[in-house]
């Protein structure tokens, strides 16, 4: 093989059969790698904006029903749809406590009623934060898996190919010079330079992303905390007065 022959391309396809699908196969790690890095990439940086956003329109309002129809508007945030789901089921708890009342068949006082709503929009909202981590981590784990396999794939690919070249010695005639091996160690090579190049991107990428989902499951957690909180003290109170 000339040196200007001597490229990337041009030693994959002269590799071995075994180098040539080591390759192949990081270069599907590649393509699975790089997708993940761009869909997660995009879908982090939405679920960051919105839920910034739906925070900053919340606390500003302190109207439930003003940052309901703000939150439908934002389907990206976590936080939105956290707080979706834990007002929908204060309304369903409003409408059954006005039932009860209405019919006399409540057994229950207002404070332990307003003690069971509490309790019941703080399970929704754990709930929801538990199902939004599962959703913001899907996938993310395929590339701690790339990571961390990718180059021992590569590694194999060229132990594979390197094995093949000193087995082609021992059928040559003659003496044997470095000349005669060096095509295939370097066509082997590649496999072990392959499984770094998927490796490195999907180390960062996971790293990247663990540490944002992270930040937004503190600020779920954080913003369930402080809307149980304001239901027990202003909205459930304020619901009984009225009764």
């Amino acid at each position: 093989m000339s040196p200007d022959k001597l490229n990337i391309l041009s030693m994959m396809l002269n590799a071995g059969l075994m180098v040539q699908f080591v390759i192949l196969l990081l270069l599907a790690f590649s393509v699975a790698t790089w997708a993940i890095i761009f869909v997660k990439y995009v879908q982090v940086r939405k679920a960051y904006q919105q839920s910034a956003a739906f925070i900053d329109y919340f606390w500003k309002t302190r109207d439930f029903s003003n940052a309901f129809a703000q939150a439908k508007n934002m389907p990206a945030s976590p936080v939105a749809r956290m707080f979706r789901n834990a007002y929908m089921e204060l309304k369903k708890l409003n409408r059954i406590a006005k039932a009860s009342a209405s019919s006399g068949e409540s057994s229950h006082s207002p404070g332990d009623r307003k003690t069971m709503g509490v309790e019941t929009v703080r399970r929704s909202l754990n709930r929801s934060v538990t199902m939004e981590s599962l959703r913001l981590i899907q996938l993310v784990p395929f590339l701690a898996t790339a990571g961390n396999i990718s180059p021992f794939i590569g590694l194999f690919g060229t132990v594979w190919g390197i094995m093949n070249s000193f087995h082609g010695i021992a059928y040559q005639q003659g003496a044997t010079s470095l000349a005669a091996v060096a095509p295939g160690i370097s066509e082997a090579l590649v496999a072990t330079a392959a499984g770094l190049a998927v490796a490195i991107p999907a180390v960062i990428g996971y790293n990247y992303f663990t540490q944002k989902i992270r930040i937004l499951e503190s600020e779920m957690e954080s913003f369930a905390s402080d809307f149980v909180n304001i239901v027990e003290s202003d909205y459930l109170a304020y619901r009984e007065a009225a009764r």
